[in-house]
């Protein structure tokens, strides 16, 4: 997506589609089982077809639904990293990242489950972060233990007391400037029955961009606060990248007739409302705000997602 009016423009997914409209947990397998994603090239069209040094998150990079009917613990490890990476054709910007992909990634676990979060900074930062994730049922969700300056590292743990789709983001004093460069991302606490069976899964994170230079313009893009304040910003962009999940950027996301597909999609904001719409179709069941202990509602054409859900 690219400039701010285009925010309500949706995406063609010609299937039958499911809705997770939700910030997400972070999560950690055993030696059985994947909680974080693993990179990997689409079936249909590798996903890095056009070179691009991007932050942009493959949106078919979704940990594998779980299977087990037993809790089990999960040691997970989400580094902030602050990189240069081009946010259009020929112009950059300074992103904060979690692993260094916007958004950060996709955790899956079980209701019930353990995690010990480990939360590094890379030595090249110069900047504090730390990480409040909405599952955590505590103070900051757990901020104030993950403190980190450049180089350091700290260990938090929890339990996975009730299920839903929830946002994690940086949450130092002026985290809307960390979230509006990067620092967001969702983490999925399976309900202890599991999520029905789907074909296909896509991660999708939209966020708002404020800078100092107008949209397009070549070279770096610096950070307006001013612009922010002001609700303003010159890019809105689906996973770090304008125009980044099309066939001109990294390729779309790719499903087939007939598919059964689950979406889980996180708006960091900080500031704008996503009016999430499926060009062509409809959501035939949608939890908003990941409420996943709920019954859905139906055939829902628009989905409002509101920052930091």
């Amino acid at each position: 997506m690219g400039q701010p009016d285009l925010n309500r423009r949706g995406f063609m997914l010609g299937t039958g589609a499911v809705l997770l409209a939700g910030a997400i947990l972070p999560t950690i397998a055993d030696a059985k089982e994947k909680s974080l994603p693993e990179a990997h090239p689409r079936e249909d069209e590798a996903f890095a077809t056009v070179k691009k040094h991007t932050v942009a998150a493959n949106p078919a990079d979704v940990p594998p639904p779980i299977k087990r009917a037993y809790a089990i613990h999960h040691d997970i490890e989400l580094e902030a990293r602050q990189v240069e990476a081009e946010l259009s054709d020929g112009t950059t910007f300074h992103f904060m990242t979690w692993n260094g992909q916007v958004p950060g990634p996709m955790i899956r676990v079980r209701q019930g489950d353990t995690v010990s979060l480990t939360i590094k900074s890379s030595k090249s930062n110069n900047r504090p972060h730390n990480l409040d994730m909405h599952a955590i049922y505590a103070t900051g969700g757990g901020s104030t233990a993950t403190f980190v300056l450049p180089g350091q590292s700290k260990t938090e743990k929890f339990k996975c007391m009730y299920p839903g789709a929830f946002i994690y983001h940086c949450a130092v004093p002026n985290m809307d400037a960390h979230i509006s460069s990067g620092m967001f991302g969702m983490i999925l606490v399976e309900p202890y029955e599991g999520l029905q069976q789907v074909d296909r899964e896509f991660y999708f994170g939209q966020h708002e961009i404020y800078t100092k230079q107008p949209f397009g313009k070549n070279g770096l893009a610096t950070f307006d606060y001013d612009a922010m304040t002001r609700e303003e910003p010159n890019y809105v962009v689906f996973n770090g990248a304008v125009n980044g999940i099309t066939s001109d950027w990294l390729g779309p996301a790719v499903a087939h007739v007939g598919e059964k597909i689950r979406v889980f999609m996180v708006c960091g904001g900080p500031n704008l409302t996503s009016s999430f719409h499926a060009i062509g179709n409809v959501w035939s069941r949608c939890w908003p705000q990941g409420a996943i202990a709920n019954e859905p509602i139906k055939y829902v054409q628009t989905q409002s997602v509101p920052p930091g859900s």
